[in-house]
């Protein structure tokens, strides 16, 4: 395999500034890197640079809470509050019975995407939970249904922090970083500096924001890593055991079977290519991107990250052939629209909202009219397309971006529209 010919390739197809990738396969290391980690500075990406590796975090945040279950020191299907007294949302109900299992499957049911800076001190995970009990709104019954939840996961790094009595950063690597031999893993900027490091690039240019805040960084918004340290991660799940939980499926994600996750765990996501199973997370932040998958089967691991560009395609063009070429398995295709087009459903009329996003839709002859207005963490971000059908219930943007199409799938009648994460139909009609 030439890998360093295929991410060049990859790199220069999807304008991507800089990516490293990493293998473990029979226990060997394989790793390349392309490009440069700031096009301001021209500093050349290589495999033991880092770079942010956003939601990959949650599998980490993960292992930390089953720890403390195995210790008995936690019961996953216990409520929160038992833990976290003062835990809360504003739904009465869902404050006393959210329990840890729903923090760690997404499931938690309240508002996800609450990205409040509450300090870099090492109280900020406690000012956070106090921000929840004021702001966060209900999405879905405890348990419901699939909804991404930064929140949730923010939650489960303060009930590691308050039963360890110290900074989750600090049990992170106290309890994993250091006794797995994780040598190129961050949680702060003044550790990361230490080393060759990313920066973010947003339509080819060098963000300015640099970390989001420290209250989410369960959740993903401070770690930094080399791909090669995720694959020693991803070696844990190769002979299953202890970390066998996590792959147990918990909850169906809405949408189209494929290339995706149809499952999710306990901190994972869980894929199905071809009848192979395969586990991982993806992650994004600022400008950045990593991917994570393991193919326990076959004993593959295969971390990547990307600092701009178009880097989902990016991590397609240089996750498939890596597949095909270690284990003989096809990687299912991305949904694209099928030239079939018919008129929306009126019954999908109207204005869905969650934390991150608003979508106001309107049928259309040959579909629906979506717009899309970002809000808190996105605000800003505002996108109009027609979506045609893909499945009776399933949407699929008619053009690309960023070289793949989006889909959106509308739950329980119309009730919901789901990009991963439950938009909460609030108007019948726009």
């Amino acid at each position: 395999m030439n890998l360093q010919a295929l991410i060049d390739d990859a790199a220069r197809a999807h304008d991507v500034p800089g990516a490293a990738i990493a293998i473990g396969h029979g226990g060997e290391l394989i790793e390349a890197a392309t490009g440069v980690l700031n096009r301001n500075t021209g500093v050349a990406a290589t495999p033991d640079s880092l770079f942010q590796i956003g939601s990959v975090t949650k599998p980490l945040t993960t292992m930390l809470v089953l720890q403390l279950a195995d210790e008995g020191l936690v019961d996953l299907d216990a409520p929160v509050r038992r833990y976290l007294p003062g835990f809360a949302v504003l739904d009465p109900v869902a404050s006393e019975t959210v329990t840890v299992r729903h923090l760690l499957s997404n499931t938690a049911g309240f508002d996800g995407d609450l990205f409040e800076d509450t300090g870099r001190g090492d109280d900020a995970l406690d000012r956070y939970l106090a921000h929840l009990a004021d702001n966060a709104g209900r999405v879905h019954a405890p348990g419901g249904m699939y909804s991404y939840c930064n929140s949730g996961f923010a939650t489960a790094g303060a009930l590691v922090a308050r039963l360890r009595g110290a900074p989750w950063e600090a049990v992170l690597r106290e309890r994993l970083i250091e006794p797995l031999g994780l040598t190129h893993t961050t949680s702060f900027a003044e550790e990361a500096i230490l080393f060759r490091v990313a920066a973010g690039h947003l339509d080819g240019k060098v963000t300015t924001e640099w970390q989001w805040p420290r209250a989410l960084g369960p959740a993903g918004t401070v770690v930094c890593a080399a791909p090669r340290d995720l694959v020693t991660v991803g070696g844990l799940f190769l002979d299953g055991g202890a970390h066998a939980a996590m792959m147990t499926p918990q909850i169906d994600v809405p949408g189209v079977p494929g290339r995706e996750a149809q499952r999710y765990g306990l901190g994972l996501a869980l894929y199905e290519w071809n009848g192979v199973g395969v586990v991982g997370h993806n992650g994004g932040v600022i400008g950045q991107s990593a991917m994570w998958r393991v193919i326990p089967s076959h004993g593959v691991v295969i971390a990547g990250a990307m600092n701009g560009g178009d880097a989902t395609a990016f991590a397609d063009a240089v996750l498939d052939p890596i597949v095909a070429e270690l284990t003989g398995v096809t990687v299912p295709p991305r949904s694209v629209p099928s030239g079939a087009t018919r008129p929306g459903p009126a019954e999908y009329a109207g204005r869905y909202e969650h934390s991150m996003y608003r979508y106001d839709v309107v049928p259309a002859d040959t579909g629906l009219d979506i717009t899309a207005t970002g809000k808190g963490v996105a605000a800003g971000d505002r996108s109009s397309e027609r979506y045609v059908a893909l499945t009776d219930d399933t949407f699929i943007s008619a053009e690309p971006d960023g070289g793949v199409h989006s889909t959106l799938t509308f739950v329980d009648g119309g009730r919901y529209l789901h990009d991963g994460r439950a938009a909460v139909r609030v108007l019948p009609s726009t």
